[in-house]
């Protein structure tokens, strides 16, 4: 098995190729070993030194180091080790069920659910691709602000809010004019 590695823009997150499906059917992030007790492989690398998150998207692993945790040199090698062990095992990728809930049970208005095909057909393919993913948290109707959740290497980048203003903002004021402003929640 050959696992390619590509490095983001943001330089405490590597991204994994392993050249297989890894999570096809939703985007799984880990922010904590607690967290990571819903995945064999998420537990395996938060038990690594130094791993901070672990995101799994359609065909990748991202892992996030601390910053002050080991280099890259060091935590490469035992990253790569972890991820071939697992798929060569032929392991789940979770235990049980671990899809992400809808927040909101109610039925996104007309705007939203524009906002929402917009996300998922231009820009979270655009971010997976740098090893993250971003989320709809909330639209403020009476203000046109968007709130938006950044995961995995783009949680904490250096330029994710340039990401957000420059990319994000225009094109969706473009495509939702109803969109004044974009913001990141945490």
């Amino acid at each position: 098995m050959f696992i390619q590695t590509e490095p983001t823009p943001n330089p405490n997150a590597l991204k994994f190729l392993p050249g297989r499906e890894v999570s096809p059917s939703a985007t799984l992030e880990y922010r904590t070993i607690d967290e990571a007790t819903a995945s064999p492989l998420a537990e395996a690398l938060f038990e690594l030194e130094g791993v901070e998150a672990v995101l799994f998207g359609a065909d990748h692993v991202s892992v996030v180091r601390s910053v002050s945790g080991p280099e890259w040199s060091e935590m490469k090698a035992p990253i790569l080790g972890v991820i071939m062990d697992h798929f060569v095992s032929g392991a789940p990728l979770t235990r049980g069920q671990t899809g992400e809930a809808d927040q909101n049970v109610e039925a996104d208005s007309e705007i939203v659910a524009e906002i929402k095909a917009l996300l998922d057909s231009r820009i979270r393919p655009a971010v997976a691709q740098d090893g993250g993913d971003i989320l709809f948290d909330s639209f403020d109707e009476a203000t046109g602000v968007l709130s938006l959740r950044m995961r995995g290497a783009c949680s904490g980048c250096p330029s994710s809010s340039a990401t957000l203003k420059a990319g994000v903002e225009q094109m969706m004021r473009h495509y939702v004019p109803e969109v004044t402003r974009v913001e990141q929640t945490i």
